[in-house]
């Protein structure tokens, strides 16, 4: 009888900390074996999870409060596979959420968007972190303005459109606010967008788009909604195998919900791979606004602007 009791009692109790677990919580210097677990022990509360180096198959969903996910060591906390509720390895719903240090790899689903971040509500910040070989890197949508900021990241091996009747993308989201990407690297994309933003604003600035070893892929940035902001001082080289290769910057292609006549795109440097001999528009542009095109370096066979 007192097993039983005693196992009952187990059963109903919080999540015990693990000596030596790979998530430490911060706040209360406890560890614990699985992420779950760690966010539960939080209960909502504002905390730091730091994960310790490894291949780690696991996943958590953040239900509450305001959590920053950290590596220890950046580069070396390493979520294979996992997707919790057949989306994510992180599947985001608090206040807000910052991922740092993290690689998230190998992540397929049934509905083809197998992400390393799922965000589904509150403000996200992403920095230092690497996704790769999967369907999607990060997909998210948010009805309520909200900024989202992308810096210092790696995407790679990402997206697809044969898997499943819809394209996943190496980024997609949604959010009637701003999101940001600065200073990250895009290439070797499996299909899709590397960059897909139904944002009312954009900061595009600073980064590397390398599609010379993709497979399948559409447009290096798709802002299918329109978009003000600004597209700057990024790198473009444009591959050979694509599923569409008409233009590397699209504006307002599906539907004119945000305005355009405030987005620029200036200081950008674009080029064909070697051999490619078809010629994409630089941007193509269907909002039918006074979007401002500046001085980009745009390499031969490019043209620099097309309205659709």
């Amino acid at each position: 009888m007192r097993l039983t009791i005693a196992l009952l009692l187990a059963l109903a109790a919080p999540a015990a900390a693990q000596t030596g677990g790979p998530y430490l919580v911060a706040e209360t210097g406890e560890r614990f074996g699985r992420l779950g677990d760690a966010l539960m022990s939080v209960r909502g509360r504002d905390a730091t999870i730091t994960i310790a180096p490894g291949v780690h198959r696991d996943c958590g969903i953040q239900q509450a409060g305001r959590i920053i996910f950290r590596a220890e060591r950046p580069g070396t906390a390493i979520f294979d596979g996992t997707a919790c509720e057949g989306k994510a390895v992180l599947v985001l719903r608090g206040a807000g959420s910052v991922v740092d240090g993290l690689v998230f790899r190998g992540i397929r689903v049934p509905d083809g968007n197998g992400a390393g971040i799922r965000l589904e509500t509150g403000d996200l910040t992403v920095t230092n972190s690497m996704f790769l070989d999967s369907q999607e890197g990060i997909l998210g949508n948010v009805e309520d303005a909200r900024q989202i900021l992308i810096d210092r990241s790696t995407f790679a091996e990402l997206g697809q459109c044969d898997e499943t009747p819809d394209c996943a993308h190496s980024i997609y989201l949604g959010t009637p606010g701003k999101v940001t990407v600065t200073n990250s690297r895009f290439e070797r994309g499996r299909g899709g967008h590397y960059v897909k933003l139904r944002a009312a604003t954009v900061s595009i600035t600073d980064n590397s788009f390398d599609d010379v070893g993709g497979s399948k892929t559409n447009y290096m940035i798709d802002l299918p909604e329109g978009a003000s902001g600004l597209i700057a001082r990024n790198t473009f080289v444009q591959g050979r195998a694509k599923e569409n290769w008409s233009a590397l910057i699209v504006v307002a292609a599906e539907q004119k919900r945000y305005p355009s006549a405030g987005l620029r795109i200036e200081g950008n440097d674009a080029r064909l791979a070697p051999g490619e001999t078809r010629s994409p528009a630089f941007v193509a542009d269907a909002s039918g606004e006074r979007v401002t095109i500046g001085a980009n370096r745009l390499g031969e066979g490019i043209k620099a602007y097309q309205v659709r």
